[in-house]
């Protein structure tokens, strides 16, 4: 895999990690520190950093948000988080997050046939109500955000998620509703590594 901090990319260089012919560039202290953790926890530097390696303001800022929004302390599990993105992803159709985090969810479940689930139709899965709320309500704002009202939101809290939690799954949604809209217009394409994880 082309390695963002040790060089540029020549014309067709990034056609393994999406179709725009950009430049990487000088990557900060911070930032050659986060692709080494990447190769020492999971062998490989996931694609979407890689794309955003032409602009470390970028990369910095879409690395801080998705770190906060999906590993940092939450009253949704970490699998959940991954099931929201996966959801929103089949709704999408995007292959680069649907192959990503679908690994995600399999390697977190333990339960390959869950993340196939997700990435088909969370709906045949047999989901507690909180999860099932959950999705439902990622789904719907993918769909047609604007619909939204306090029945909705309602719903969630009747499946016992608290408001702090419908602020969570609201903003893991947004945001994946932004990564699978860039991962298409620019042609993202997954690691490879991917597709064999949690198999």
């Amino acid at each position: 895999m082309t390695k963002p901090e040790t060089r540029s990319a020549p014309a067709g260089d990034m056609a393994g990690v999406m179709a725009l012919d950009l430049t990487f560039a000088t990557p900060t202290p911070e930032m050659a520190a986060y692709f080494q953790k990447c190769r020492d926890k999971i062998g490989f530097v996931p694609n979407v950093l890689a794309a955003y390696a032409h602009d470390m303001k970028k990369l910095e800022a879409f690395a801080a948000f998705y770190n906060d929004l999906m590993l940092a302390p939450s009253g949704l599990t970490k699998l959940e988080r991954e099931m929201i993105a996966v959801a929103v992803s089949s709704e999408n159709k995007c292959f680069y997050c649907l192959t990503a985090h679908g690994a995600a969810v399999r390697q977190l479940s333990g339960d390959p046939v869950l993340g196939e689930m997700m990435a088909m139709n969370y709906r045949v899965a047999d989901l507690p109500a909180r999860q099932r709320a959950m999705l439902d309500f990622a789904v719907k704002m993918t769909r047609a955000s604007h619909e939204i009202g306090e029945a909705d939101r309602q719903a969630l809290r009747d499946a016992g998620l608290s408001d702090r939690d419908i602020w969570d799954i609201a903003a893991v949604a947004g945001f994946f509703n932004m990564s699978n809209r860039m991962a298409s217009a620019v042609d993202m394409r997954p690691n490879a590594e991917y597709h064999e994880q949690a198999r």
